[in-house]
């Protein structure tokens, strides 16, 4: 590579827009939002003094990964308009799993929403491909659509858990992201598969990427993280 090109690059990087992103994985516990949520102010309170401005949380951070779609919410519940306490007491950007209920379909949604600093919602993506192994589909509507939020000037694409094994929604953004967020809840059993497939949308799209996964256990299933 030649002088100018050199410079050329680390001006490049000098200038790109900074965002230090902490990995909200915990156990977010089974069908217990109170719980959940008291875990996931732990996680940000600690994430906000280490000088996080995103925390990401996992899948259906307020129940688990659940079937039972009367325990979706509506953006406007408690558990949300908790969630959007916390980053704003933190003074930081949070996005977190929830199953939410669109009052548009009266259908469950499983749900990532981007929350602002000030406890704003910048964004809510809708998971568009649904785990079928699990009985998923029968029980939640899928979303239709690719998600990109702008955080503290980072452009992020949005995802959530089984969509990482479809790498035609990823290519979809590649050339107009920074970042792209995979939030997840998935099992220690296929573990093997999360390592591989963060890795391989990253490379295929040349992108950063972020993958937050749970720990603990939840509907007789065990998770081991891996968050990267």
């Amino acid at each position: 590579m030649s002088d100018a090109r050199e410079a050329s690059v680390a001006a490049a990087v000098a200038a790109a827009p900074r965002l230090a992103v902490a990995l909200g994985e915990y156990d977010i516990g089974w069908h217990d939002p109170a719980a959940s949520l008291r875990g996931a102010e732990s996680v940000v309170a600690r994430a906000a003094a280490g000088g996080a401005r995103l925390v990401v949380l996992p899948e259906m951070a307020t129940t688990g990964f659940t079937m039972e779609t009367a325990r979706a919410v509506p953006l406007d519940s408690p558990e949300v308009g908790r969630l959007r306490e916390i980053a704003a007491m933190h003074g930081v950007w949070l996005a977190a799993g929830v199953a939410l209920r669109d009052p548009a379909r009266d259908r469950a949604v499983n749900g990532l929403v981007v929350i602002e600093p000030t406890g704003a919602i910048a964004a809510v993506h809708l998971k568009r491909r649904l785990f079928a192994y699990g009985d998923e589909d029968q029980f939640y509507a899928p979303g239709d659509e690719s998600t990109v939020v702008t955080i503290d000037g980072v452009r992020t694409a949005l995802f959530i858990c089984y969509e990482l094994r479809f790498p035609e929604l990823f290519a979809a953004v590649a050339d107009r992201v920074d970042l792209m967020l995979v939030v997840a809840n998935w099992p220690a059993a296929r573990r093997a598969h999360w390592d591989t497939l963060l890795r391989a949308r990253a490379i295929e799209s040349q992108c950063a990427l972020v993958g937050v996964n749970r720990t603990g256990e939840g509907g007789g299933l065990a998770y081991d993280g891996g968050s990267i």
